[in-house]
Order: C-alpha cells, then sequence, then structure tokens
C-alpha cells in the first residue's frame, strides 16, 4: 500500500512539474492554409493536430510550443494569397503550412520569400515550382517528376511504342509533363498527341476529348489528373467504350494516392488501369496512428466516411514534426518582423509585411531536421524529399492491388525483399497478374486501327523501268489508278497474315502530268514531313535513310553488285591441251618423273638386268619406265621391295594426276567459260571507264564515294537500256560495268541476257527492300513478323513465279569460277613421293655402305678418299650376285646344262659313233661340248 501510494505522489509531481514547464514555454504562431471544402485537404489538417499533440506529448520539457493559426483558401489562387497575406502581416506568422494546390503555392511561395517566411507544402507536388527562386519554400512531399521513371518502366516492361498523356490544363497536371516526354523518349516511346483537359472541363468537353483519342491509334493513355476531374473521365471512358480490351491506362499518384477514398462505381469504372504511388512501409507506428486516426477524423467530420488515410496526410504529419523540431532550435527572443524603409503612406501592404527576424534560422533547422517519422527515413535535400519506392498497382475490386515495385536502383521488382541483383530491371515477368481493361489476362499490343479512321496514305514511285517490281497504270476513262508488281503483291499478301484490317491506299509519288515525283530519298521524306503514311515499293534499307523512319524487315536479298560483259575463254589452238595446268604443276611433275626414274634406277640397278647394260640403255629405260606409269603401260618389272614401295606410292599419284587433268581439259574444250571482262573496280576508275547505274538510285552516291567521275557515270531506266550502254562501248560513250541492286539483277537482268552478262561478287552490303513508315509506328513490328511469314512459306514463290520468268541460264547469278589446276591443289602428293623416295634412298645407302665398310674403313695410309669412292662406286656398277635374282637365275641356268648333258651321253652310246669324221658325229659333239656342265660361264662386267 504505501509503496502504491508513493507511485502515486511520484507520478503527480511529475503531471504538476510538467504543467509548469508547458505554463513556460514560448508560444510560436504558425499559420496553415488549405482548401477546407476539399476532403483531402481536411485529412491533412487533421493530420496535423494530432502530429502536433503527439509531439509535445513526448516532447513536453520543450520550450516553445506551436500555435497554429488555420485559414481557408476556398480553393482560390488569390484568396489563399490573401489569407497568407493576413497572417504575416497580422499575425507574424513564423511559418506557413500549405497550401494544398500547386496552383495556390506559386504566390505564396514569392510571398515567403519577400518576408522569410518558410512555407512548408505536404501536397503541392508540381515540378515547376521548384524553379522559382526562393530558398524558403520546403516541400515535404516527393515531386511528381520522381515518378516518370517509373512510369517509363512499365512502358517498355509490355514494349507499347506509342503513349498519350492526358493531364489537367493548369500547374499541376502541366509541370510534369516535359518530364514524363523527356522520360518516355529514353526508352524510344513515341508521343504522338497530348491531351489536356481544363479543370473546369465539364461531362460534355471530356466526353469530345475522349472521342478524339479513339479516333487515333495509340491505346496507351497515361493520365496525370486530380480525383477532379479525374474520376469523371474515368466514368465518361466507361460510358464510351473506352475501358474495354485492348486499352491501356496509367494513372500517376494524383489519382491512385485517393484509391481507397473513391466510391465503388468509380472503382468499378476504373478495373483494369495501373496505377503508381509512392510506397509508404508498413510499421506497426503507422498502424496505430491509422487506426486512432480514423476514429479522430470521423468524430470532426461525420459526413465523409469514405475518406482514408493517404501518403498526403502522412506527409502533413511529418511535416509539423520537422517543424517543431526546428522552431525548437529558433531563439524565441527573436521572434518579431523587423520593418523595411518601405513604410511611407504610398507603401502597399506587401511592402508593409517585413521580414521576419528568425526566417533564415528556422530555414537552416528545417533543412538540417532529420528523424524517423511515418513515411519512414525523415531527411530534406535541396528543401524537398527525395525519390523513393513506387508500388505499382491493378485496380480490380474493392482498391488497388500490388503487382511490383520501382525503386531507382533495381527497376521493377516484385517483391523489395527479393533486391538481390543490382542489375536495373525493366522485364514484365517482374510484375505480378495483371488485369487488363476489359477482363482479360492477354497483355494489350498498346495500338489498334480504329474503324473511324481515314485510310493510310501509301506512296508508291512511278517507274519507267523494272515493271516487274511497281508499276502504275492510268485509265483515263475511269480516272482510275491501278498498281501492281511484286513488291505491291508482297505488301498485299503481308496484310493478309496481320491479325486484323488494315485500310489503305496507294498514291503514286506523281507530277500532275504523270512523271516521277522526285528520287526515292524525295519520296521516303514525304513519310518523314507526315505527307505520306509509308511507302511501298523497291526500296533498298540503307543507314542514312533510317535516321528519318522506320523499315520493316527486308523481303529480298541485299547487296549491290558489278555487272559486266563476259568473253568465251575456250582454248582452240594447237597448244590448248596445256592449259588444264599452271606451269608450275607442268615443271614439277616433269621433275617427279626424272626423280622417280632416277630413284627406281638407283633401287635397281645392282639387282635387275632391265636396268642395266650401256649407259644410254640404262638412262633409256628409266626415263621409260617413269614416264610410261602416267599411262601404266610399264613392263619392266621391279624386283627390290624399296623399288616396289615407291612405284607404288608413284602410281597413286599418277593416278590422280591423271584423272585430274582429263576432267579440267574436258571441261575447258566443252564448257563455255564466259569470264568476266572486268574483276577490279579500281582497274575501270584508273582507267577512266564509264559505268552505268539505275536512274533514282542511291547507287550514285555509293559510285561517288567510291571514286568515279561525274563524266563516267551513266544512267539507265530499263534493262534493255543497260544492255544498249554495254554494246556501244566504253569508247563509243557506252559502259564498261553496271552498278546495281541484287534483286534487278538476279530477277531481271541476267535471266533476260544471261549469256552475254555475268554478276561479281556483291561489293556493298544493304538491308534489301523493305516497306517504310514513320519512326515509331506500331505498324513495323507486326508487318515485319508477317514478312516473315511470308518469306519463309511457298507464298512468295508463288509471287516470284507470277512476275519474274524461270532462270534458265546456269550459273547466271554467280561468278564463273575458273578451271585451271595449279600446284596449290597437288603439293600435299608432291611431298609424299618425296618423303618416301628420299626414305627409301635413305636405306638402301645405308644397307649398301653397311655391307661394304671394309672399303670405307680401311686404313691404309696409300689409299685417298677419292680412291675409296671410286671402289664403292665400281662396287655398285656390278652386279649383286648375292641377290635373289641373280641366284635363281643360275639354278635356272644349271637345271638346263644338266638336261643338255644327259642328251649328249645318249647319244654317245655304241650305237652311234661319234668320231670326228661323220657330220652326225661333229654336230652331236658340238651340243654336247656346248652342253658340258665343266664348261665355265663366261664373266660379265
Amino acid at each position: 500500500m504505501r509503496k502504491l501510494i508513493v507511485l502515486f505522489m511520484w507520478a503527480l509531481c511529475c503531471s504538476l512539474s510538467s504543467m509548469a514547464q508547458t505554463n513556460k514555454s514560448v508560444p510560436v504562431k504558425a499559420g496553415i492554409v488549405l482548401d477546407l471544402s476539399s476532403p483531402a485537404a481536411r485529412m491533412g489538417l487533421s493530420c496535423i493536430n494530432m502530429s502536433l499533440s503527439d509531439f509535445y506529448a513526448s516532447h513536453f520539457h520543450y520550450n516553445t510550443r506551436l500555435v497554429f493559426i488555420v485559414r481557408d483558401s476556398h480553393s482560390d489562387v488569390v484568396s489563399a494569397a490573401s489569407q497568407a497575406l493576413d497572417l504575416m502581416k497580422t499575425e507574424k506568422v513564423q511559418a506557413i503550412i500549405g497550401p494544398f494546390t500547386s496552383m495556390e503555392a506559386i504566390f505564396l511561395i514569392s510571398l515567403g520569400g519577400k518576408a522569410h517566411v518558410p512555407i512548408i507544402t505536404f501536397s503541392a507536388t508540381s515540378p515547376s515550382l521548384a524553379s522559382l527562386p526562393s530558398s524558403y519554400f520546403f516541400r515535404i512531399a516527393q515531386t511528381d517528376s520522381a515518378q516518370v521513371n517509373a512510369i517509363g518502366a512499365i512502358v517498355q516492361a509490355f514494349g507499347w511504342k506509342e503513349a498519350v498523356p492526358i493531364y489537367t490544363d493548369n500547374e499541376y497536371g502541366k509541370g510534369v509533363i516535359p518530364f514524363l516526354t523527356n522520360s518516355l523518349q529514353q526508352v524510344y516511346v513515341r508521343i504522338p498527341y497530348q491531351s489536356s483537359i481544363s479543370a473546369s472541363a465539364t461531362d460534355e468537353d471530356i466526353r469530345a476529348e475522349l472521342y478524339k483519342l479513339m479516333t487515333m491509334q495509340t491505346r496507351v493513355f497515361v493520365v496525370h489528373m486530380t480525383p477532379n476531374p479525374g474520376v469523371r473521365l474515368f466514368t465518361i471512358a466507361k460510358q464510351i467504350g473506352m475501358m474495354s480490351k485492348g486499352y491501356v491506362w496509367i494513372v500517376t499518384d494524383g489519382l491512385a494516392n485517393g484509391l481507397s477514398s473513391l466510391n465503388s462505381s468509380v472503382i468499378e469504372s476504373m478495373e483494369g488501369v495501373l496505377g503508381v504511388r509512392t510506397y509508404i512501409p508498413k510499421t506497426k507506428q503507422l498502424d496505430e496512428f491509422n487506426v486512432r486516426w480514423k476514429r479522430r477524423f470521423l468524430q470532426d467530420n461525420p459526413t465523409l466516411v469514405h475518406t482514408d488515410l493517404n501518403v498526403f496526410g502522412v506527409w502533413a504529419y511529418d511535416a509539423v514534426t520537422a517543424l517543431a523540431m526546428a522552431i525548437e532550435k529558433v531563439d524565441t527572443n527573436n521572434l518579431g518582423f523587423a520593418m523595411t524603409n518601405a513604410t511611407s503612406s504610398n507603401s502597399t501592404d506587401l511592402e508593409r509585411i517585413g521580414v521576419s527576424k528568425s526566417g533564415q534560422k528556422l530555414r537552416e533547422a528545417l533543412s538540417n531536421t532529420t528523424f524517423t517519422g511515418l513515411s519512414g527515413e525523415f531527411s530534406i535535400v535541396n528543401r524537398q524529399l527525395q525519390a523513393s519506392t513506387f508500388e505499382i498497382l491493378n485496380v480490380i475490386g474493392n482498391g488497388g492491388r500490388t503487382i511490383g515495385f520501382w525503386t531507382p536502383q533495381n527497376g521493377i521488382v516484385r517483391n523489395l525483399n527479393s533486391t538481390k541483383t543490382k542489375m536495373y530491371s525493366t522485364s514484365s515477368k517482374d510484375l505480378g497478374t495483371i488485369i487488363w481493361p476489359g477482363d482479360t489476362n492477354s497483355v494489350p499490343k498498346g495500338w489498334e486501327i480504329p474503324t473511324n479512321a481515314r485510310k493510310l496514305r501509301i506512296g508508291v514511285p512511278e517507274k519507267n523501268g523494272y515493271p516487274q517490281f511497281v508499276k502504275v497504270s492510268y485509265d483515263p476513262i475511269t480516272n482510275t489508278t491501278d498498281v501492281t508488281g511484286f513488291c505491291i503483291d508482297v505488301f498485299k499478301a503481308v496484310l493478309e497474315v496481320l491479325p486484323y484490317a488494315l485500310p489503305y491506299e496507294f498514291i503514286p509519288f506523281t507530277k500532275p502530268n504523270g512523271d516521277s515525283a522526285g528520287s526515292y530519298n524525295e519520296l521516303i521524306s514525304q513519310v518523314y514531313f507526315g505527307n505520306f503514311d509509308a511507302v511501298v515499293g523497291d526500296v533498298t534499307i540503307i543507314a542514312n535513310r533510317s535516321n528519318y523512319v522506320d523499315f520493316t524487315l527486308p523481303y529480298t536479298e541485299s547487296g549491290v553488285t558489278m555487272v559486266v560483259p563476259v568473253k568465251d575463254e575456250r582454248e582452240k589452238n594447237a597448244w590448248a591441251f596445256l592449259k588444264p595446268l599452271t606451269w608450275d604443276l607442268w615443271v614439277t611433275i616433269a621433275c617427279s618423273f626424272l626423280f622417280i626414274g632416277f630413284v627406281v634406277w638407283a633401287l635397281e640397278h645392282r639387282i635387275n638386268e632391265h636396268f642395266r647394260g650401256p649407259l644410254s640403255h640404262q638412262i633409256g629405260t628409266s626415263l621409260w619406265f617413269s614416264f610410261s606409269t602416267m599411262v601404266f603401260a610399264h613392263r619392266e618389272k621391279v624386283v627390290s621391295n624399296l623399288g616396289r614401295f615407291v612405284v607404288i606410292i608413284w602410281v597413286f599419284v599418277v593416278l590422280i594426276l591423271v584423272q585430274s587433268y582429263t576432267a579440267s581439259l574436258t571441261a575447258l574444250l566443252t564448257v563455255d567459260q564466259l569470264n568476266p571482262t572486268v574483276t577490279d573496280v579500281n582497274l575501270l576508275i584508273k582507267n577512266g571507264m564509264n559505268v552505268g547505274y539505275k536512274q533514282g538510285s542511291f547507287v550514285l552516291e555509293i559510285l561517288k564515294e567510291m571514286g568515279f567521275l561525274d563524266y563516267q557515270l551513266k544512267t539507265y531506266k530499263s534493262p534493255e537500256e543497260c544492255n544498249e550502254l554495254f554494246e556501244r562501248g566504253n569508247a563509243n560513250g557506252g559502259i564498261a560495268a553496271a552498278f546495281d541492286e541484287l534483286p534487278y539483277v538476279v530477277k531481271v537482268f541476267l535471266q533476260s541476257y544471261c549469256s552475254k552478262y555475268a554478276m561479281l561478287e556483291p561489293t556493298f552490303k544493304t538491308g534489301g527492300f523493305g516497306f517504310v513508315f514513320p519512326k515509331g509506328s506500331p505498324l513495323v513490328a507486326d508487318i515485319s513478323r508477317a514478312i516473315l511469314n511470308v518469306t519463309q512459306g511457298d507464298k512468295m514463290k508463288v509471287i516470284e513465279n507470277a512476275w519474274f520468268r524461270k532462270n534458265n541460264c546456269p550459273g547466271s547469278n554467280t561468278s564463273i569460277s575458273s578451271n585451271i589446276l595449279g600446284l596449290e591443289s597437288f603439293w600435299g602428293l608432291f611431298l609424299i613421293v618425296g618423303i618416301t623416295s628420299a626414305l627409301a634412298l635413305t636405306v638402301y645407302a645405308v644397307n649398301f655402305l653397311y655391307q661394304h665398310k671394309q672399303i670405307w674403313l680401311h686404313n691404309d695410309p696409300n689409299t685417298s678418299q677419292w680412291k675409296r669412292i671410286r671402289k664403292l662406286i665400281d662396287k655398285f656398277d656390278q652386279r649383286d650376285m648375292n641377290s635373289h635374282t641373280f641366284r635363281k637365275r643360275e639354278m635356272q641356268n644349271n637345271s638346263e646344262d644338266y638336261s643338255r648333258h644327259d642328251i649328249c651321253e645318249f647319244e654317245a652310246s655304241p650305237r652311234t659313233n661319234c668320231s670326228p669324221n661323220s657330220s652326225e658325229s661333229e654336230s652331236s659333239f658340238s651340243f654336247c661340248s656346248e652342253a658340258s656342265p665343266n664348261r665355265p660361264a663366261p664373266q660379265d662386267k
């Protein structure tokens, strides 16, 4: 019991002490200028009062106490300025919180700068306010320009190429447009139109503007409006069908922050809308405050049951906390106003405001104030809150559903806790499931062809030549124009693949008399200037043109090539048989025959009778053997294994050479050898020869860059004119070569004159033929995909067969290749033969020297080195009687001698008289003597 009494007495003392300190605190006046008829402003005022109570309840030891004086601006710029002026002049306020809108803040900022009174706003978010020359303006809120990068990331994530901003035509709406435009252009998004709606616009005005937007192709709209007229905009859009499938709506924080306060009918009309709003971290302190605020706000405003706490109320709460902390740092003995010299009777009220004595110190204290508030870590840089995380939401059901976040560091992320990577993401995969307008999950493509829109004005070139590509026909009776050709049929086939109808009309680029109105570059410029919506024809994709327009994917081959006359260079003289091989190959073959003949002779000389005898016989036999292998008619036997090894390799090489020579000679004598007369562009320039190009083609610029002079350049309009220039010849004012694009050369010119001209390899690469559209046109992507479907299918072959004759000229689209064979094609074979022969000679020489080592190892000092070499040569020239070839022959000879001896004995029997007097005896005797085995054989040297 005693402890309870002591505790009660301690609490009572603390309370009395607090009251005593409160009575000693210095009251500091501050003004509040808000539109009290606005629910959002009244929500802010409620948060201001609660913040003041909460702050001094926890900071009862402070020596200062803020005392707010509230004034109603009545949503009028003049009234807001008048109330602020009265607060400064009459009440001598040290700071003013408000006003609520950016329009009202402009003049108040100037007043605050003049009187050195800080103007603190928690809701004026227009970026243009930061440009006002006042160091006493504090924005306890994020500027609208902070969210434009988040909007740009969303548009980029879904690949939309066009977007239309819809904004309120006042300082709030117009201030963000330059920043939004810049952000979208950085992600290559085009803004074809900006829709401004007056803040006082009627429903009919809004409806008329929305109908105008319906007639455009763009279906992506970025809405930057306050709840009024933003709510009416979506209600009317729902009524006229602009909240259906295919539309994309993105709202800024002006509407996204107040979604929870909108009634169910408005939310229903906004279903499918994407929104961006400042993310406030969910904390226990914020949840508890929200409960207390809701209870107090309903007590003070029982009629505003649909108003919920949003980020502006949180910022208002933190703004009062920052001001109270800053006031405590200011000298309370110097809180008055100092009057200026303008105190004459002619001075106006503005001149008699005076200057706050504590204004400069209060400004510095506010700039350096940091704490943890309801919105998170509170710090001011350049007198305003810095950009933080934005929440991306999808309006569905009863309000906004969070589908992701955007941070300046990581871009789009699904969860803030999952930002493990430092890479900046703009991927739609990082967003949750989105329900788009029309209750669909499929991502809108961002544009449509409106049903009531005018037809696309498509320009086509007027061509005097090459009607296969584009042909314009005029019917004077019906006064109509018919456009046909390969390019036109391809375009029509592409439109058939598109999933939607594309109304169009062809408009020839001609003068009133029917002649062409200019070059292809001039035709393309009409798209750039907006006179044509597109160009369809044989237009080549090149770099400098892509700077002004967009091209689809090409539908033809690409490149600029040179065409020159050809001549038949078949050899018709007596020496044509030498043409298939180059001279270096002929010489190499001849040397190889001599070398192989020597190798075989060296390996066979001591053991083969075919390679012995007189020197001339040996040379002739060796050469005969070597050259006879060319026709495989050699009859000399090769008895050594090394010789056989060499001959096998050589016969294989000879077989390849003979077959290659036969094939090349056949081709040279029977196939047309249409070789180009000119193969080097530099030769044309050096000799000052004339070249041709198609009239109106960009090839002229390429030729001039290459170095051709004007007098060398000749134009032609059709393949027939080009042929005439070639036939006239360079000396007679014709041309020696023509430069043109591959489609014209391959599909038309060479198919008509394939036997007279040849095409060299492309000298310049281009993008091929493509369709032209304005920069950023959404049609480019769809038509490019349709072109792929057409070119990869059979439809393109059908179109080509309809406009171009079949190519009956073999090889007309490629350069003629040479049939002459060179050493570079066979050096590997000769290398193998050389290595094989050298290896065989080496083995034979080593074996020969080893067998006769007593000759070259003899230590007799009287025998010179030269005599030893001569002995080895003499030994090499003799038969190798130890060879199996000679031993076999000797055995055969002995067998024959024994047979003859037996016959002689039979003839010398008693029946026959072998006397030298009879003729029979003489013959028998001579035979016997000749066949006697005792007779020695003659020696062969």
